[in-house]
């Protein structure tokens, strides 16, 4: 059930999760304020959410401009799940031979809070959803998990890295952060 906290003069909903975790934590993944707190947690949900209002009001402005962009785009409907993942493997052995790095296998399955990822195991697992996606931000995604082989963390030098195949990479980020909200308000919420 939603509830909702003011932060800043505007109304935020959230919801509340208690998990086996070690400590508390606020996540915007979907576009709805969470709360995953831990099942013994002292504080209150209204201490947790004053305690990071700028955080929340910060995140939230972030989607609400992110949705107000996404208004001018659309999504790539007529691409079938087969076309998609060949488009997908075709690209990432490009990469791989690009960056000259290897990997165990791609996987394709639908996840409900990142584009991709690319595991310790050499595994590169990629979400059905980016099938709505532009061909270019396809390409950037997988780009940016084989990259993962050279550099594992976000630093410089996995940005440099990223940034000498697709000119600025911030702008992907904020296109792909669009395009997710789009595909939550569009298609996993009933649109498409």
């Amino acid at each position: 059930m939603d509830k909702s906290v003011k932060a800043y003069n505007k109304v935020v909903f959230y919801q509340t999760e208690h998990r086996k975790v070690k400590h508390p934590r606020l996540e915007f993944k979907t576009g709805i304020l969470k709360l995953i707190i831990p099942k013994d947690w002292k504080e209150t949900e209204g201490e947790l959410l004053l305690k990071h209002e700028k955080w929340i009001m910060a995140k939230h402005n972030q989607i609400e401009t992110s949705l107000d962009r996404s208004e001018e785009k659309t999504l790539i409907n007529e691409r079938d799940i087969n076309s998609f993942k060949s488009f997908a493997k075709k690209a990432a052995d490009e990469y791989l031979k690009h960056l000259n790095v290897e990997i165990k296998r791609v996987d394709f399955k639908t996840m409900k809070t990142k584009w991709a990822s690319c595991s310790r195991n050499k595994i590169i697992t990629v979400n059905t959803l980016m099938k709505y996606l532009p061909d270019e931000l396809m390409k950037y995604v997988l780009f940016h998990e084989i990259a993962h082989l050279k550099e594992r963390k976000h630093n410089k030098h996995f940005w440099n890295i990223v940034g000498k195949k697709f000119k600025n990479p911030k702008s992907k980020e904020q296109d792909l952060m669009m395009y997710w909200f789009l595909i939550q308000k569009q298609v996993l919420r009933g649109g498409l």
